[in-house]
């Protein structure tokens, strides 16, 4: 070979090598773990899974090309530190914690893989994070409620249901991130003329019969916070309210898609996709310590008219105007 074609070629593959690493670089399988909150094959399951794909590749990720995503379903609380453990044993780049409890076990687990978390709406006092805007440590992610929405579900089902006296508040009496949320109930129930009854959610059958005395009286209505019990457990929430004709409003439009009467709550769909913009901006090299906590922006108001014929409510006319989804 004469010596200048030998340069040639030897250019060339020189300035090869730098496209080929970079290509390397850029197909480098990464692996997300995903604590969930329900069961796998709980219909909601595909939805939020997909809502979160679909985040990913909107950053332009391509699952099972240049990305892994590794499940665990956690539909009872004693499965979280199990689950949590079994994930970070994989060794994955970031992980999406999709609950305040499943954040909770994965941090007892690893402080130093990235954890992006959802569903938890007091990240200070959990101590997941330092602070809202400097969380300084491997967690970050994204709150689901303030406690003010719980006034706002109050004033929300007494314009649904303008007769309503009284109301019982479904709750979890053993997370302290929720209580907030029922305080801010029982401050501005005088403000609209209404005597607020909790109703502690830890044992179906006890809800089951606390509810059915409640109804026993007139003009009560139902709200049902925030927790893993009720989420599990909505089909029959569900039925109970339509049983006992109670005016109810949910934490999660997947409540009403079910036949709850409404809801008012952030739109899950955008939280998971947000939540995959962070993952994303992990994976490229930013750190949770750095990335404040946010709230939601974006709320929905879904009323179900077919669940409120059943139980005889006409809901008023400004209500259905101003909800986002109709279920006719």
């Amino acid at each position: 070979m004469k010596r200048r074609d030998f340069i040639k070629l030897l250019g060339g593959t020189v300035a090869g090598w730098p496209f080929t690493a970079s290509a390397q670089q850029i197909t480098r399988m990464r692996r997300i773990g995903a604590l969930m909150n329900i069961a796998e094959d709980d219909p909601q399951s595909i939805t939020w899974a997909s809502a979160f794909r679909r985040g990913l590749e909107e950053q332009g990720w391509t699952l099972d090309v240049d990305l892994q995503i590794e499940y665990r379903w956690a539909n009872n609380e004693n499965l979280y530190r199990r689950f949590a453990q079994e994930l970070i044993a994989l060794a994955p780049d970031v992980v999406l914690a999709v609950s305040g409890s499943s954040a909770t076990a994965l941090q007892e687990v690893t402080r130093t893989i990235p954890i992006v978390f959802m569903g938890t709406s007091d990240p200070v006092n959990r101590r997941l994070v330092a602070s809202m805007k400097q969380p300084g440590g491997n967690i970050t992610g994204f709150i689901e409620f303030e406690s003010s929405i719980g006034a706002k579900w109050l004033e929300l089902l007494k314009q649904i249901a303008p007769n309503m006296t009284r109301v019982a508040v479904v709750r979890d009496p053993t997370r302290f991130a929720w209580r907030g949320l029922v305080t801010a109930i029982e401050k501005a129930a005088p403000s609209f003329g209404l005597e607020v009854n909790p109703v502690d959610a830890r044992d179906v059958t006890e809800m089951e019969r606390i509810i059915a005395t409640f109804a026993g009286g007139s003009n009560g209505g139902l709200i049902v916070t925030p927790s893993a019990f009720s989420a599990i457990f909505r089909e029959r929430i569900i039925a109970l309210a339509a049983r006992h004709k109670l005016p109810a409003i949910y934490f999660s439009r997947f409540f009403v898609t079910d036949g709850g009467l409404s809801s008012y709550a952030p739109d899950t769909v955008d939280q998971y996709s947000r939540a995959a913009g962070y993952v994303d901006r992990i994976l490229k090299g930013e750190k949770p310590a750095d990335m404040p906590v946010q709230a939601p922006t974006k709320f929905e108001l879904v009323i179900n008219l077919r669940t409120a014929e059943r139980i005889d409510l006409t809901i008023p006319a400004g209500v259905l105007a101003v909800a986002d989804q109709v279920i006719k």
